[in-house]
């Protein structure tokens, strides 16, 4: 596998190796000891799958006391997933990055603990699959707009479609300390 860092310290793109042939393709989605090396700890204790409809727009979600990571990957469909960076301390804090995540690439990106994460459906549909580090905590939930102007997320979801909650969610500028992930840069 090929780990590419990011311009955001901690942020993880990963390109599986994929072995192809007539009958289709077979790779590792996942190896503890390989990931471990790559700066991916673990160990995962939940894994997500999700299915969304073209245009749609989950996040921007974080954990506050209960910070996950996530392991995302697309296996079917097109995705454009984003993470923010909000570790305490972070030089990079409130920076983001976007990566185009797809089944043919089988391209997967390590979201560190605190970090809020989304992604908008590019194809007719998508299912996204991430495991996590810290099981979901309900009332533990998060988010800043998706929509931020202080972000500036070009977003290439033109009306995105919404779930009341992701359309609530405030702007970076107005969380205070308290409402962010416990989570620490450390370098």
């Amino acid at each position: 596998m090929t780990v590419r860092e990011t311009s955001v310290p901690g942020l993880l793109v990963i390109e599986p190796r994929v072995f192809e042939d007539a009958r289709g393709f077979f790779l590792e989605r996942y190896h503890a000891g390989r990931y471990a090396e790559a700066g991916i700890p673990g160990p995962f204790v939940q894994d997500n799958h999700s299915r969304s409809v073209q245009g749609t727009l989950r996040g921007l979600h974080f954990q506050r006391r209960h910070p996950q990571g996530k392991l995302v990957e697309c296996v079917r469909g097109r995705i454009w997933d984003v993470a923010v960076d909000l570790r305490a301390g972070s030089p990079t804090f409130g920076a983001w990055e976007g990566v185009e995540l797809d089944e043919a690439s089988h391209r997967q990106l390590w979201v560190p603990p605190g970090f809020a994460h989304g992604f908008g459906v590019l194809s007719d549909t998508a299912d996204v699959l991430y495991k996590c580090t810290e099981v979901y905590h309900p009332g533990d939930e998060g988010g800043v707009a998706w929509d931020d102007p202080d972000l500036g997320i070009p977003w290439p979801v033109d009306t995105p479609l919404l779930s009341d909650k992701d359309a609530a969610w405030p702007r970076l500028a107005a969380l205070g300390a308290d409402a962010l992930p416990v989570a620490s840069f450390s370098s």
